[in-house]
């Protein structure tokens, strides 16, 4: 198989729950090609959007938001949610960076992580439902408010990639592990691309529903937001792993979709 290809579905093997099938040489080829995630978040962006979009057309705001959160969850798997509940463990850990680390890379659930992890779903659902109500003041028709949830989750979902390749080219490994390869081979270059890519995905999404520039904003803003949590990290545990790239993801998507939200409530159409 042609190895960009093979790198592709490799890359919704790792990142996604859609069966594919994975291979450490499918695996080797996609780290080569790390800015293959933003064409993963492109096409799951897709998915939440069509999902969101069906899902606003028919159900109250409040069944919506759980079942939207269900599929995200569903389809990208509940790794990047167990990345924040490490990461709220090891942050909620006293004392030296060792003991920090330690239980940033204990196996068992501490209360802290359980308390990040539920202020995640929480964030998450109050966020859609924020969006809701905006978007319902600015717009008069069903369709409409819908097309603001397929923009909001697509957008999120590209944000969310992108913050994950944003730790993994500027933070440093604090152990080996699929982490400590990603980040070891996500280069300024591969960045960068990722970064056009979603850019230009942001950018054409705000043209298409007439938003404006909004969707660069909450793609900058994701970006923003996970540069915080590096220097977090970097004060913690002197570094990240596979769990900090994993709740940047979670991180990113919800401040996508809160600055989408704060856009529409201060400022109109951008």
């Amino acid at each position: 198989m042609n190895a960009f290809l093979l790198a592709l579905r490799s890359s919704f093997g790792f990142l996604s729950t859609i069966p594919v099938g994975i291979t450490m040489e499918g695996l080797d080829e996609f780290f080569k090609r790390t800015y293959l995630h933003l064409v993963v978040g492109l096409v799951l962006g897709l998915l939440m959007g069509a999902v969101a979009y069906i899902l606003i057309s028919f159900l109250p705001i409040s069944i919506s938001a759980v079942l939207i959160i269900a599929f995200v969850y569903y389809i990208t798997g509940l790794n990047h949610l167990d990345g924040i509940a490490d990461l709220g463990d090891g942050l909620t850990a006293h004392g030296s960076v060792e003991k920090k680390l330690k239980a940033l890379k204990d196996m068992s659930l501490g209360i802290g992580g359980v308390a990040y992890a539920a202020l995640v779903i929480i964030a998450f659902y109050a966020s859609l439902t924020s969006l809701y109500g905006e978007a319902s003041a600015l717009y008069t028709t069903t369709a409409e408010v819908a097309g603001i949830f397929f923009f909001a989750m697509f957008v999120s979902e590209v944000s969310a990639m992108q913050s994950m390749l944003t730790i993994a080219a500027f933070g440093k490994p604090i152990h080996e592990g699929l982490g400590s390869i990603l980040i070891n081979n996500t280069t300024v270059s591969k960045y960068l691309i990722g970064f056009v890519i979603g850019s230009i995905a942001c950018l054409g999404a705000s043209f298409y529903f007439g938003l404006g520039i909004t969707g660069i904003f909450a793609f900058i803003a994701a970006i923003v937001a996970t540069f915080v949590l590096l220097n977090v990290s970097n004060r913690h545990f002197g570094g990240v792993n596979g769990d900090v790239i994993g709740a940047s993801n979670e991180i990113g998507r919800i401040i996508a979709l809160i600055s989408i939200t704060l856009t529409l409530m201060y400022g109109g159409i951008v």
